[in-house]
């Protein structure tokens, strides 16, 4: 099995910006999960009371999932495009697409 945990060639300068701007996107995380969760709450309590779902929130929640998932990605070293706001907000086309019917077993 070939070693792939190779010694980095960056200077301690570069790596100390890349850690600047993880500790940013650490906040942006935090904050994505609140919304996420707000927004949770808030559908459910709109299924409950309409008996149906609201498309605009879920759609927005898909989009902020896959944000959420670009942030841990470099955060966590396993992705080198900085993600917004560094860069431009996912948009629908780089989603997975939601179920067409949610099912409640």
């Amino acid at each position: 099995m070939a070693d792939d945990n190779k010694a980095t060639k960056a200077d301690r300068g570069t790596i100390l910006k890349r850690f600047l701007v993880t500790l940013v996107c650490m906040i942006f995380f935090e904050v994505t999960g609140l919304i996420i969760q707000l927004a949770v709450l808030f559908q459910y309590g709109y299924l409950l009371i309409a008996k149906k779902r609201s498309e605009p929130l879920r759609i927005f929640c898909n989009t902020l999932s896959q944000y959420g998932y670009r942030l841990m990605r470099y955060n966590t070293l396993n992705d080198n495009k900085r993600p917004f706001p560094f860069s431009q907000f996912p948009d629908d086309s780089e989603c997975d697409a939601p179920v067409k019917q949610v099912q409640f077993k």
